[in-house]
C-alpha cells in the first residue's frame, strides 16, 4: 500500500513512469482494487507524456478491449509510437500486425522482418523463437 501511495503522489505531479506503474497496479489489482478503466486512463496520461511502456500498455488495452473500446487501429498506432522508442514488446506486436495486415496496416512482410530482430536483440523471448 505504501508503494501505491508513493506512485499516486508522483502521478499527481505528472510523473510519467509513476502514472504507468500505478496503471499496472490498477490492471492487476495489486495494492488497490482491480480497475481496467482506471488503468487505461493512467496509461493514456503517461502515453501522452511520451512514455513508451505506457504507449505499449495502452495499445494492449485497445487490442483486448480492456478499459477502452477494442480498436486494432489505435493499438497499431500506439504500438508504433512505442516501437519507435525501442519498446521490444511493441516492436514484436507491431510485427505481428504487419504480418497479418491487422490494425489498418497493409500486410508488409518486409516491415515485419525489420521489426523481428529489433525485439529479439533486446531479449524479448517471443521474438527469439524461430
Amino acid at each position: 500500500r505504501e508503494v501505491v501511495r508513493l506512485f499516486r503522489r508522483a502521478a499527481n505531479k505528472g510523473h510519467a513512469h509513476s502514472l504507468y506503474e500505478l496503471g499496472i497496479c490498477c490492471a492487476r489489482g495489486k495494492g488497490i482494487p482491480l480497475d481496467d478503466d482506471e488503468a487505461a486512463r493512467l496509461y493514456r496520461r503517461a502515453a501522452e507524456l511520451g512514455f513508451g511502456a505506457a504507449q505499449y500498455a495502452l495499445g494492449q488495452c485497445h487490442e483486448q478491449g480492456k478499459g477502452v473500446p477494442s480498436d486494432d487501429r489505435e493499438a497499431a498506432r500506439l504500438f508504433g509510437l512505442a516501437a519507435e522508442q525501442g519498446t521490444a514488446a511493441a516492436q514484436f506486436n507491431l510485427r505481428v500486425l504487419h504480418e497479418s495486415g491487422r490494425g489498418g496496416l497493409l500486410q508488409n512482410d518486409g516491415e515485419a522482418a525489420r521489426l523481428y530482430p529489433l525485439a529479439a536483440e533486446q531479449g524479448f523471448a517471443k521474438a527469439q523463437v524461430c
